[in-house]
């Protein structure tokens, strides 16, 4: 039973870490992301850890979408 019960747990924060990126996702101008970032700096690195990792790489996501052959940016 246990076992079972660390499953639910692991697929109920998977799907609460998914609703968060999504959140998060949509602070995309740089005034909301400057906003977002403002809001996070008041708060510990390791109160924020996840929330920093989620926007790591939603940054690096869109940086490589815009990435054209070669590394250049796409016009």
């Amino acid at each position: 039973m246990a076992f079972a019960n660390r499953i639910r747990t692991a697929m109920q924060q998977r799907r609460e870490i998914r609703k968060l990126s999504a959140e998060l996702a949509a602070f995309q101008s740089p005034a909301e992301r400057a906003e977002l970032d403002e809001l996070i700096a008041r708060h510990s690195t390791e109160e924020t850890r996840l929330i920093r990792a989620i926007l790591d790489q939603q940054d690096h996501e869109r940086a490589r979408m815009t990435q054209g052959i070669g590394g250049r940016r796409a016009a």
